[in-house]
């Protein structure tokens, strides 16, 4: 493989904008080639006399007494890098040329080490500002160390003072140190030195005088108690279920500490590399022997000489192992290693294979029903009219889950990071072949049910033994509501789970911090009303006695169509009360805006579910009224807000200056058919007469359409999700970490009020 290409894949997704510029360097070069390219015309025996110069016997002598130049006075010759000293006393670089500027090619030549010094530069400002934060992370983590080995201490040991000599000895001390130099201007290191990130102090129990417990407030119960209480963190209580939650909450900031280093690592190690081999194709490319110089000054540069990322790997490879897998370094590797999941084939061959299936079942129904025309029988229209409410269900989970899927393998392509950004725990994520065996599964599955209970159902007689086959649906939707709650490690349990756990805290909303995943799965969910809806129908169909009377039936009763109002509310009731939740705790008026959003959304829902059940001039009026103002605020907010199009003064007309995609057009495209999919939203209250295709088809293609719009933005909302992460240069999630440091003085004042409380 090339070393551009391996370059590229090798990159940071979020970080490309701070790697050097090597496809730049190389159009300057391609440049510098040309404008020394000879200007007569070759001639066929022109061509012929260069390619046996090539093999000419004293060939190698030339070139081996080139090289013994350049390694003389001539390298020395060529160029000047001279570091100055700019803003905040960090060194910058610039090179002078010291031969003839009137040579051919010198003013491209000048331009190529003018770049070389911009991305040399760039390079080392973005690096030594990444590791002054490592370094401060990691003071922060050795404070956070030291607590945890002074609670485990005490928990361990109940009866432990602080004079007590075995906690002088300190078993648990880590032995290898981590020397991080900071930012020197000399460039050799030098300064500030970072020590193990466990205490070397005497006195470990002292610690735990100036910590307390961070209390996220995560769930309702915590949330309530902090409200009634003016919150404050939790004092220590040295139960064996406190130290167990601080080892699991510092095993994560250890480990995502550890992968920010391997990935600082990568990023030095990849761009010194880059350095030098631009600076090979210079010499190539000109015959002058600047390398050498170049690189010199590269390796002492920040980015060549720094090597605390290494050495704090190594440090925190070793706490880890040693403090929380007992010294087993094989176990203790393995949540610090990065991890691929593999592509498996069967996964391939069983998409196919059901993908296939899918369409052969599908295509057996429609001819079934045509030859035996259940259709035209009174009988038969009311059971497809049952059935087709039941099997709706699984119609939208499928459809939403392919378009999932599509999303999933352009994310890839446009290269995306969707596990970085939905919070993925390394390795478990599942890719659009997976989401799309599921999917396709789930309609063999639906569809096969739906086949054997036609076959059974449809025939000559009708008898009341026949129910029991009317209750295949519902065997179908027990097996899908299985498979998801299954507790054993098969059909990518941790992706099933992490979905339960999303939706849990959807459902929870205004009392758990509100992150991407939840509020992405709650904007699902608002497409997927009618999908709620089904299972409202599913219990209304079973739960009656004379559960074979149909949809139409279930209206008759009032318990029905209230809860017909409640389901189409909840989904942006949850989406509200998330944007409630970031309002509070952000104080960013845009979460404001974004809950009245979702309010229009729910009167326009409400009122047009009014319209639907009773009818009526003056419901109509207002249900069109409502409507219109929900879906232009929400167009508006889909392309401008969550997609970042639109933008007054981008490069790109009315898009935005950085895009993914290459070819424009899509992106205008997204837009119109985003407004035509919102506004086929109206149908359902204008009620056009589509001739030869029943109400209940004509809700069905709408909901269709308004998962498929809901697929289109996914796409494009993660990519402006994914573009801000890149123009932030953030790479790495934020770990809440178990302790809070406080001052004497406050301990001290707390300690006089509980004396007072006394």
């Amino acid at each position: 493989m090339k070393f551009g290409k391996e370059y590229k894949q090798q990159m940071v997704a979020e970080w490309v904008e701070a790697y050097m510029d090597y496809n730049g360097l190389k159009r300057i070069l391609r440049e510098i080639r040309q404008s020394r390219a000879p200007k007569t015309p070759q001639t066929p025996l022109r061509v012929l006399q260069q390619r046996f110069s090539m093999y000419s016997p004293f060939r190698g002598s030339e070139i081996e007494l080139r090289n013994q130049q350049s390694r003389g006075d001539i390298e020395d010759q060529v160029i000047k890098v001279s570091p100055l000293v700019g803003e905040s006393n960090r060194t910058f670089y610039r090179t002078r040329l010291l031969f003839p500027s009137e040579e051919i090619g010198a003013e491209d030549e000048v331009n190529f080490f003018k770049k070389l010094d911009e991305e040399l530069n760039k390079v080392n400002t973005f690096y030594r500002d990444k590791m002054d934060q490592v370094i401060k992370d990691a003071a922060e983590l050795k404070k956070q160390m030291d607590a945890f080995i002074a609670l485990r201490i005490k928990v361990q040991n109940p009866g432990t003072k602080e004079s007590d000599p075995a906690v002088a000895t300190k078993p648990l001390k880590a032995t290898t140190q981590a020397q991080a130099s900071s930012s020197s201007e000399s460039e050799t290191g030098g300064g500030k030195e970072i020590s193990s990130l466990t205490n070397d102090g005497s006195d470990y129990l002292k610690v735990l005088n100036h910590v307390r417990i961070n209390d996220t407030l995560q769930g309702p119960i915590s949330v309530i108690r902090g409200i009634l209480r003016d919150f404050k963190d939790k004092k220590l209580s040295f139960s064996k279920q406190e130290l167990k939650q601080v080892e699991e909450r510092l095993k994560t900031a250890l480990t995502e500490f550890y992968q920010e280093l391997r990935l600082l690592k990568n990023y030095s190690f990849m761009n010194l590399s880059a350095f030098a081999k631009i600076m090979k194709k210079y010499e190539k490319t000109t015959s002058r022997y600047a390398a050498r110089s170049y690189m010199k000054i590269v390796d002492k540069s920040y980015l060549g000489s720094c090597d605390e990322a290494t050495k704090l790997m190594e440090n925190v490879e070793h706490i880890f192992i040693k403090h929380f897998f007992h010294a087993n370094r094989r176990e203790g590797m393995k949540p610090l290693r990065p991890i691929k999941r593999r592509e498996k084939h069967r996964v391939t061959f069983l998409s196919g294979f059901f993908a296939g299936c899918t369409i052969s079942l599908a295509l057996a129904i429609i001819l079934i029903m045509r030859a035996r025309k259940i259709m035209e029988r009174g009988q038969g229209s009311n059971y497809m009219e049952n059935m087709f409410g039941l099997y709706s269900l699984f119609l939208y989970i499928v459809l939403h889950m392919l378009m999932y899927a599509g999303d999933i393998y352009f994310w890839k392509r446009c290269q995306i990071n969707y596990p970085f950004i939905f919070n993925f725990k390394q390795g478990t994520e599942v890719g659009y072949r997976e989401v799309f065996l599921l999917s396709t599964g789930l309609a063999v599955l639906a569809l096969a049910s739906f086949f054997a209970n036609s076959n059974i159902l449809i025939g000559l007689t009708m008898s009341e033994n026949n129910n029991y086959a009317k209750l295949i649906p519902l065997l179908v939707l027990l097996v899908f509501v299985c498979i998801s709650l299954c507790p054993f490690n098969i059909i990518y349990r941790s992706s099933r789970y992490f979905l339960i756990k999303c939706l849990f805290r959807c459902i929870c909303a205004p009392f758990y911090e509100v992150t991407f995943p939840d509020f992405f799965l709650a904007d699902q969910l608002t497409s997927q009303i009618s999908a709620i809806r089904s299972i409202e129908f599913y219990i209304c169909y079973y739960s009656r006695q004379d559960f074979p009377r149909g949809q139409a039936k279930c209206h008759e009763y009032g318990v029905y169509n209230a809860f017909y109002f409640i389901i189409a509310v909840i989904p942006y009731w949850i989406r509200c009360l998330q944007c409630v939740r970031r309002l509070v705790q952000e104080r960013h008026s845009i979460h404001g805006y974004n809950a009245m959003k979702y309010l229009m959304a729910i009167v326009a829902v409400v009122i047009r579910t009014v319209y639907e059940l009773k009818s009526g001039t003056p419901w109509l009026v207002m249900a069109l009224i409502t409507s219109a103002m929900a879906v232009a605020y929400n167009t508006y907010w889909d392309i401008v807000v969550d997609w970042g199009l639109l933008r007054r003064n981008s490069k790109n007309l009315f898009l935005r200056d950085r895009l993914l995609v290459s070819h424009k057009t899509v992106y205008y495209i997204a837009m119109v058919v985003n407004v035509l999919l919102r506004a086929a939203w109206l149908q359902l209250v204008l009620e056009f007469n589509v001739q030869g295709l029943q109400k209940t088809t004509i809700s069905t293609t709408i909901s269709c359409l308004e998962i498929v719009r809901r697929g289109i933005w996914n796409f494009f909302r993660l990519e402006n999700e994914h573009l801000n992460n890149v123009g932030k240069f953030r790479a790495f999630r934020s770990v809440p970490l178990p302790f809070n440091y406080h001052n004497q003085n406050d301990a001290d004042e707390d300690d006089n009020d509980n004396d007072k409380d006394d």
